[in-house]
């Protein structure tokens, strides 16, 4: 998802159209049936094509498949950015190939295991960048064809670990909802901390779990651990592979 192959991953870009594919491939291979008749939730940004790609993990209880929880990430990025060294490439690993790969990773992980009650929607979001329109679309067409969604999770940066001293990930919208203490409830752990800057920011609203919340009234948060001062380069050209931190992604998804 971050090769240079792929330009940055703007919408309506051919590398963005190439990450698509690339995504869709994966949820095929891992057993991951489309939502909808194809995985593409396709959309205009003005005269832009977008496309957010969605897959389906049914769940395994009678009654309790017929509740989604959401699963996401953005997989677009800024595409060029400013020239350092001769690099032009914005690859956006930590924002948001990371995330991106964390909701894809779960759904590989229940497609295969099958140990979830629910369903579980895995949601790959398109111009993020451009003001959440790929997320806000997918939400209102879920909400227009009544959708039975419980909760919703999406993954922000999640590439570079906190300092130790903090909590593992944090949560926007934190006291928006009893989410966090669930979650550190099932993990035995606080996994998932409480941020002042997530509130001084307004992360809450800026990230593609807002569209969920306003159209579906229900949890929907974005987990991040990313907190502005562990990683340099937000929206810039060395936002690449070799700067995440794999073992604590890993432990992240654990």
């Amino acid at each position: 998802l971050t090769s240079d192959e792929l330009g940055g991953r703007e919408t309506g870009s051919e590398g963005l159209e190439k990450a698509a594919v690339f995504i869709e491939e994966y949820l095929k291979s891992n057993g991951i049936k489309p939502y909808f008749k194809t995985y593409r939730d396709s959309f205009k940004v003005k005269d832009l094509d977008g496309y957010n790609i969605v897959g389906v993990v049914e769940g395994n209880d009678p009654k309790l498949k017929n509740e989604y929880v959401i699963l996401g990430g953005h997989y677009d990025h800024i595409g060029i950015g400013k020239v350092v060294e001769g690099d032009s490439i914005a690859n956006g690993a930590n924002d948001d190939a990371s995330g991106t790969i964390a909701a894809m990773e779960f759904g590989a992980y229940f497609a295969k295991t099958k140990t979830n009650k629910r369903s579980i929607l895995i949601t790959l979001y398109d111009a993020e960048e451009k003001g959440l329109k790929g997320s806000a679309h997918l939400a209102k067409r879920l909400k227009n064809e009544g959708i039975n969604a419980y909760t919703m999770i999406n993954f922000e940066m999640i590439g570079v670990p906190r300092a130790s001293t903090e909590a593992l990930a944090y949560m926007s919208g934190y006291e928006r909802s009893n989410f966090a203490e669930t979650l550190n409830g099932y993990a035995g752990e606080e996994v998932v901390g409480f941020f002042e800057g997530a509130k001084k920011m307004s992360l809450f609203m800026r990230s593609d779990n807002f569209p969920f919340f306003k159209e579906l009234n229900m949890p929907a948060h974005a987990i991040s651990t990313f907190d502005f001062t562990n990683f340099d380069y937000y929206h810039h050209v060395y936002d690449e592979a070799d700067k995440m931190d794999y073992v604590h992604m890993a432990n992240f998804m654990n």
